[in-house]
């Protein structure tokens, strides 16, 4: 039984779904000048790790062909057997109808409307046809990824405000160095499964160049929050050190004499995520303690 649950829990990809509920967390409590609502707080933060969930597990399902090619993924649930395609299929779609309920009756329509679209836009747009249809593709798909501050801020106030849009922008232009990085370091895997991500198609130091552009555009959208007023200096100083050190990780790769730098940035990548949002906290509340 524990095993079988485990099966359904990778199934999940909860390291992904920790880190969409947490940049949807942080969007709840930026939304409001002390605390948000405990009802859209709790169902908000549920609903939207749900289908957050629901969408990956629709992931796995769609993409059994190629996880069973890539050495990376040949070991989950549906390509090694531990799980069929009825069951996946089933367990989706129980998690998106629990998560639509909850988003609906408890928190807000906007919110659920919006999550909707989010899950159906990685599920469906992005895993069914972006993936193989263009180099391209996690640029354009990734406004389904760059969703989750802006579901939590809705959560809170039933409406879409332009600093939840730069959380948004943020993600956006993050998630291109984040992923093309993993692309270089897994781009034999991706060749394998003929998916066309752009080492595989341009190069692996076309890609790098790609992943030094939009670092810098990342550096320059992060700004935004001091710039607009919505954060302030701790924020800044905070957000200043995570970018010198992106940005030592993706000039060090533009050489590309250490083969394991292209892990190493995408490591460090999730750990800037997370702790920018920390700092777009920690600013936020600075106000109460002084």
């Amino acid at each position: 039984m524990i095993s079988v649950a485990s099966h359904y829990f990778e199934l999940c990809k909860p390291k992904v779904v920790y880190l969409i509920v947490f940049t949807a967390v942080v969007g709840m409590f930026l939304a409001v000048p002390t605390w948000p609502p405990l009802n859209a707080l709790v169902a908000g933060t549920l609903g939207i790790g749900l289908a957050a969930a629901s969408a990956a597990a629709i992931n796995h399902l769609l993409d059994q062909r190629i996880d069973a090619v890539m050495a990376r993924t040949r070991n989950r649930p549906l390509p090694s057997g531990l799980l069929g395609e009825r069951q996946v299929l089933c367990f989706a779609l129980i998690l998106c109808a629990v998560s639509m309920i909850l988003l609906v009756v408890w928190v807000n329509p906007l919110t659920a409307m919006l999550t909707f679209f989010s899950l159906i836009g990685y599920a469906i747009i992005y895993t069914v046809w972006l993936k193989r249809a263009t180099p391209q593709n996690i640029v354009i798909g990734g406004a389904a990824g760059a969703a989750p501050p802006v579901l939590g801020w809705v959560a809170v106030t039933g409406s879409i405000d332009p600093n939840a849009l730069i959380l948004f922008l943020i993600i956006y232009a993050w998630t291109p160095p984040h992923f093309w990085a993993l692309a270089i370091h897994r781009r034999h895997d991706y060749a394998a499964a003929d998916i066309p991500m752009l080492p595989v198609t341009h190069g692996v130091q076309f890609t790098r160049w790609h992943i030094l552009f939009y670092t810098i555009l990342l550096i320059i959208v992060t700004i935004l929050p001091f710039l607009t007023g919505m954060s302030g200096l701790l924020y800044l100083s905070g957000v200043t050190v995570l970018n010198i050190g992106f940005l030592w990780y993706v000039l060090r790769m533009l050489s590309g004499k250490d083969e394991s730098l292209p892990m190493q940035t995408f490591s460090y990548s999730i750990i800037y995520l997370m702790l920018l949002f920390v700092f777009l906290l920690a600013d936020h509340y600075l106000h109460l303690i002084i």
